[in-house]
């Protein structure tokens, strides 16, 4: 009886530690399929914030030319009126 329960005893562990060690095989799988996922997702960030940067600029660029196009139909608009008084008088 003694033999039977200690044979019962070696197999459950060999199938126990065998169970371990696929576990870390498959745990360590996975964490290198995750790892490659974040490498894949931080160069997107870094790629969409080249992008945004880029946006930033562009839109800087316009905003300065919008504001020198205003001055310049500013002065153009006073121009016009300084004519047009000079006449009237």
């Amino acid at each position: 009886m003694m033999n039977k329960l200690l044979i019962a005893g070696v197999i459950t562990t060999a199938v126990l530690l065998t169970g371990c060690a696929n576990n870390k095989a498959d745990l360590k799988d996975s964490v290198g399929g995750l790892n490659s996922e974040v490498s894949e997702l931080t160069a997107q960030v870094q790629s969409l914030q080249s992008e945004q940067d880029a946006l930033k600029s562009m839109v800087q660029s316009a905003t300065d030319a919008a504001k020198q196009a205003q001055e310049e139909a500013e002065r153009a608009n006073m121009r016009i009126d300084n004519i047009a008084a000079s006449y009237s008088k």
